[in-house]
């Protein structure tokens, strides 16, 4: 009885075995294979573009608004901004430094393409200059018809000056005004009254506050500085045509990343990248502190 009973049991147990393989290929034969693993696409190698510019470009805080717009278009390219006067931006350009420039200097620019360092030179900007200096107003530039009368009268009467003498755009055209009526500042009386900073705009006005000094600044890093509540000299003369500042963007010709440089040049100018310049400032300020004119005759 015992034996029958085991082989029962055997004959059992070998059926459920059958039938559990028998429905396992069953299974097997009508499931839904698992879904392939998605396709993973390899982000694009990031690019390390160098763009020399202006400090009046970083200090008025457009970079903060320009370059987020730019990587919208091209997440791809890495800006490394490297702000120093106009001047230095073109030396950067000449060793292979930099990949690309904006900068408003117009006359070394110009003698930068005729070198031939740079590949094409496009309008991108202005906005202007302005003079600041005491409440007090000693030289009366407040009542100068114009920057050349302004300048002289700091001359004569030998007020406090700060100069950035940095060779940058600001810097040149300082130079250009005073030009204008031959007057070279350290022949004027012992020629103390004028002194160079040798640094940015930004660090330039703070000086000129400190020492409650008059100097040419650029009017978006100005206002920005003021909005800060860093700074609290006036402006004194403004709007002569000696006064207005055009920036412009340039490619290197032996720029280490000139496909970058380019797809950059080509954003700035564009109408994204122009509609960018023209709304920076109007939540802040109530205006634009530059005017876009990409369009503009070279």
């Amino acid at each position: 009885m015992k034996k029958r009973f085991l082989s029962l049991c055997a004959v059992v147990a070998l059926a459920g075995l059958m039938m559990a393989l028998a429905a396992c290929g069953s299974a097997g034969e009508n499931a839904v294979p698992d879904a392939p693993e998605e396709a993973v696409t390899a982000p694009a190698d990031t690019v390390n573009m160098v763009l020399a510019s202006t400090t009046s470009t970083q200090d008025s805080g457009l970079f903060d608004a320009l370059i987020p717009a730019f990587n919208e278009a091209h997440p791809e390219i890495n800006v490394q901004v490297v702000a120093v006067g106009s001047g230095e931006a073109m030396e950067m350009g000449r060793r292979g430094d930099a990949d690309v420039l904006l900068v408003h200097s117009p006359a070394a620019e110009i003698t930068f393409m005729d070198e031939g360092y740079g590949t094409e030179r496009l309008p991108v900007m202005y906005n202007d200059f302005v003079i600041v200096g005491p409440e007090a107003d000693p030289a009366d530039v407040a009542g100068a018809a114009d920057a050349n009368e302004a300048f002289k009268r700091i001359a004569d009467s030998q007020s406090t000056f700060i100069s950035r003498g940095d060779d940058s755009g600001t810097h040149a055209r300082e130079l250009s005004i005073w030009a204008l009526d031959e007057i070279t500042p350290a022949d004027i009386g012992d020629g103390s009254w004028y002194e160079e900073s040798g640094q940015g705009m930004g660090a330039t006005l703070k000086i000129a506050e400190e020492f409650q000094a008059y100097t040419l600044t650029d009017r978006a890093t100005y206002l920005n500085l003021t909005k800060e509540g860093a700074l609290q000299l006036p402006i004194l003369n403004e709007g002569s045509t000696e006064l207005l500042n055009y920036y412009h963007v340039i490619t290197v010709k032996d720029a280490k990343e000139q496909a970058a440089a380019q797809a950059f040049m080509d954003w700035i100018v564009s109408p994204a990248g122009q509609e960018t310049i023209a709304t920076f400032g109007l939540e802040d300020f109530g205006a634009a502190l530059f005017t876009p004119n990409a369009d503009a005759q070279q």
